[in-house]
């Protein structure tokens, strides 16, 4: 007999999760064997390096750590964590028996008919204990979806972190893409002034016409009008990172030097581990198991609840004899849905159905991250291969220049070719300086999408 009912136990109590994660949706991934065709795969990864040491660049890293430290999104990040962690604590608690100690004391004067008046005395204390015995897993179920609950939270604290960093790093190095073309457009505008100098001195001389002077005077108005702009865009880059690291509007140191980017560093691992490093991913997958556990609490809910209530202790109407007066009682109560026009059924189907759309979600995050690397290590081949190319112009451009400038002050060319050579090298400067620019911020986008930066 004590077999039957320990094997009938044993099955009540496997029988949830058996039957609901044989009905919900199970994710199919299919991972390839690479994250990128035509390119050669290790278990490198760049991702596992920190900024430091993947750009060596000291001032970013502290603004990192000072982002990381006062972000406000990221400390709302982390103040969910910690409900969670209570909720996840408070599911767990609910397994087992809660119990409560009571004691009381009452005194009641009554007076009915005008009769002499009778006290009525009542002394108690107790201990009480209520425990839900859970056969069909309606608690572990909870408790289960409080755990992935919390979990989630981890994960969504370390892909705001991830965003984060890749966001303070973008606007650094935009920011000294910014510095870097306001100081070209300077240089650029102490030459046109020279220009125009010369070009006053020849007019005025009767060497030339007054067209080049008045030239010479366009392009000198042409360069410093963008100078305001330039300003502007670097003041509200520093107010953008200011804010980004939980500051109020502040002046943001740069590094003295640019940092160079390591040759060779198109290391990008293996696709296992770009599932397990992404915690946008683990996030996703975390949301899809909470999803299954609450469809097994909507399945368990169709189902009676058992309750033992035990209550023990002492009552009497005196002191006196107050010990010498202890009682106990328990009752089981078993609460069971009888009909409710299918409520119960159409909320766990409805529960099986947000599982459907949460694992869809996490093969949607999965795929979303393959794609992310591939457009992130073709646009770094691209953003490499073009600095060369725009290095290679800058460089022509200014032989360019030096041969202009000869060949007018023997007199084979007019002024105005030299202004077009040196139009042409200031372009030939601003687009090199973009050019690195944007290797750098492929190389944060190829570091965010291989799930970088939350360690």
């Amino acid at each position: 007999m004590q077999r039957i009912i320990l094997y009938t136990i044993a099955v009540l109590l496997l029988l949830p999760a058996c039957s609901v994660e044989r009905k919900a949706a199970h994710p199919q991934l299919n991972i390839p064997g690479s994250l990128v065709a035509d390119l050669q795969h290790d278990s490198i990864c760049i991702a596992d390096l920190s900024w430091m040491e993947l750009l060596g660049d000291t001032v970013l890293s502290s603004l990192i750590e000072k982002t990381l430290q006062y972000n406000k999104d990221i400390n709302i990040a982390s103040a969910r964590i910690l409900e969670y962690e209570k909720r996840h604590r408070m599911a767990r608690s609910s397994q087992f028996p809660a119990i409560g100690i009571e004691s009381y004391s009452e005194r009641e004067a009554t007076n009915y008919n005008g009769n002499s008046p009778t006290d009525d005395i009542e002394l108690s204390a107790t201990v009480a204990l209520a425990w839900e015995i859970d056969f069909f897993g309606r608690l572990r179920w909870a408790k289960r979806e409080a755990s992935y609950n919390y979990l989630q939270t981890i994960e969504a604290r370390r892909a705001l972190q991830m965003s984060l960093i890749a966001e303070v790093a973008t606007a650094y190095f935009e920011l000294v893409a910014l510095d870097k073309e306001l100081m070209i457009v300077e240089n650029t505008l102490s030459t046109r002034r020279e220009n125009v100098h010369q070009a006053k001195l020849r007019f005025e001389g009767g060497l030339t016409s007054e067209i080049p002077y008045q030239q010479a005077r366009v392009e000198l108005a042409r360069t410093a009008s963008m100078v305001p702009d330039l300003k502007l865009k670097i003041r509200m880059k520093e107010n953008e990172i200011s804010f980004l690291s939980g500051c109020y509007p502040s002046h943001i140191e740069r590094a003295s030097t640019q940092p160079s980017i390591k040759e060779n560093i198109l290391h990008i691992g293996l696709p296992s581990d770009l599932v397990r490093r992404r915690p946008d991913i683990q996030e996703a997958e975390m949301a899809y198991y909470a999803a299954m556990a609450n469809a097994g609490i909507q399945w368990a809910n169709r189902f009676p609840r058992f309750t033992i209530n035990l209550e023990t202790g002492f009552e009497n109407t005196s002191y006196n004899d107050f010990f010498s007066s202890p009682f106990t009682y328990m009752i089981g109560n078993l609460a069971a849905p009888v009909f409710a026009f299918g409520k119960r059924k159409a909320q766990y189907e409805a529960s099986l159905a947000a599982c459907q759309a949460k694992c869809y979600a996490y093969e949607e995050r999965v795929l979303q991250a393959f794609r992310e690397v591939s457009d992130a290590v073709e646009a770094y081949i691209a953003a490499v291969e073009n600095t060369k190319l725009m290095d290679h112009l800058k460089t022509s451009s200014q032989k360019y220049v030096d041969l202009a400038l000869f060949q007018h002050v023997n007199g084979h060319i007019n002024y105005l070719d030299v202004l077009d050579a040196q139009r042409s090298y200031f372009n030939a400067e601003i687009e090199h300086s973009n050019a690195i620019r944007d290797q750098y911020l492929a190389l944060i986008k190829l570091y965010k999408a291989l799930g970088g930066g939350w360690k």
